[in-house]
């Protein structure tokens, strides 16, 4: 589907009124609903000081010790304080992985596990230069369940985790010339996370029961601007931040964390407008269960287009030929990109959705949708892009 906002008027529109899935162009209706629900730094922490005691427990904010943020802020909290720490376990809030996400995904880098209380953006990060002699990993404090295995035939490398525990195997087959960064997901759990947060803290952290204090009257801790999460679950799809990104909205709605209601309140409240009901089961679009219509995207386009300020729109939307997901295509005649918009990509789904501007000043919306093709996504990516250029030179 093609349209001019300003004229009102659908350019061009096949199937627009067809349910398809949409992948990770679902990452546009969790931003949407994160940038009306949640203000401009996320929730850290909730707690309660009380006496020798500090209590706290997880919103969802994924930024602790997160390797790709420097913010400190619940780090810095936790750090500076005297009092006793205790953690209040709300982690059988948050189901490790959405509905309709596959088995096998739990040791690939796109599919880290969902919890109250993210810590390392709950992957191991690995890398390797061509200078060292080994891998580096963090967080070291998983050191003992990392180990190399040279015996392991692969022609580049091979990190591989036991689907039920935190044990890693490794191969460096060319160490000498190997250069990589890549992360890996370990099994989460309020046990790992207060491991890991005592020993960099050097504090050791307790368990209680959430139950006790769910109900009392807590203060909040702002952490993390929320436009840095956006920017990057946005430009390079990142999965994990899409879904932690729902678990703050949840904590900001209810008094619990839970991805599904905090969809159905956007759908009721943010999205009753839509010309079409959305499918909407996850906030990555990992889930084959999400379901969008493509004139319900340009619907979704167009509130975002007339509630956020333009320049945030082209800062986290990926741009042709310069960044994120579609830096390879959809490249301008000039330093201007024409396109900025969100990829989806399952097996045999490809989907783009966004901006495009045309030569004459006009600000377009489109949506592609494809779905059970048997050919290369490169070639469904070679014809749109000759016609979204074409339009941009042309309308």
């Amino acid at each position: 589907m093609l349209y001019d906002p300003v004229k009102d008027r659908v350019l061009y529109a096949m199937n627009e009124d067809k349910y398809f899935i949409p992948a990770s162009n679902t990452k546009m209706f969790t931003f949407y609903t994160s940038y009306k629900i949640l203000g401009e730094r996320v929730n850290g922490l909730n707690y309660i000081s009380r006496g020798d005691s500090l209590i706290f427990w997880g919103t969802g904010d994924p930024s602790l010790l997160h390797p790709d943020f420097e913010d400190t802020t619940v780090l810095d909290f936790l750090r500076s304080t005297d009092q006793s720490l205790y953690h209040a376990d709300n982690f059988d809030q948050v189901a490790a992985y959405g509905p309709g996400w596959s088995w096998s995904w739990y040791q690939y880098y796109f599919g880290p596990e969902r919890s109250a209380l993210p810590i390392y953006g709950n992957v191991v990060r690995f890398k390797k230069e061509v200078h060292q002699k080994d891998l580096v990993f963090s967080p070291a404090y998983l050191r003992k369940s990392i180990m190399a295995e040279p015996t392991i035939k692969t022609a580049n490398y091979s990190i591989v985790r036991d689907k039920s525990d935190n044990r890693f195997i490794y191969s460096l087959p060319n160490r000498d010339s190997l250069e990589f960064m890549t992360d890996r997901p370990f099994v989460t759990s309020e046990e790992l996370m207060r491991a890991m947060l005592g020993d960099t803290l050097g504090k050791e952290i307790r368990s209680v029961e959430y139950e006790l204090v769910r109900n009392l009257p807590h203060q909040e801790l702002p952490s993390i601007a929320a436009d840095s999460l956006y920017k990057q679950m946005m430009t390079i799809s990142d999965n994990f931040l899409a879904e932690q990104l729902m678990v703050l909205v949840s904590d900001e709605l209810f008094d619990s964390l839970h991805i599904g209601a905090a969809i159905r309140y956007a759908k009721d409240s943010l999205l009753a407008d839509l010309p079409d009901e959305p499918f909407w089961a996850d906030g990555s679009g990992l889930s084959a269960n999400n379901k969008f219509t493509p004139r319900s995207i340009i619907s979704l386009l167009g509130k975002i287009k007339n509630e956020v300020p333009e320049e945030k729109i082209y800062a986290f939307f990926p741009a042709g030929g310069k960044s994120g997901t579609i830096r390879s295509w959809y490249a301008s005649d000039d330093e201007n990109p024409y396109i900025y918009a969100k990829t989806g990509t399952l097996t045999h789904t490809h989907c783009l959705s966004g901006y495009l501007l045309t030569k004459s000043g006009k600000t377009l919306y489109f949506s592609f949708m494809h779905n059970n093709y048997p050919i290369n996504p490169d070639e469904l990516k070679r014809e749109m892009e000759s016609v979204l250029y074409k339009i941009h030179v042309d309308y």
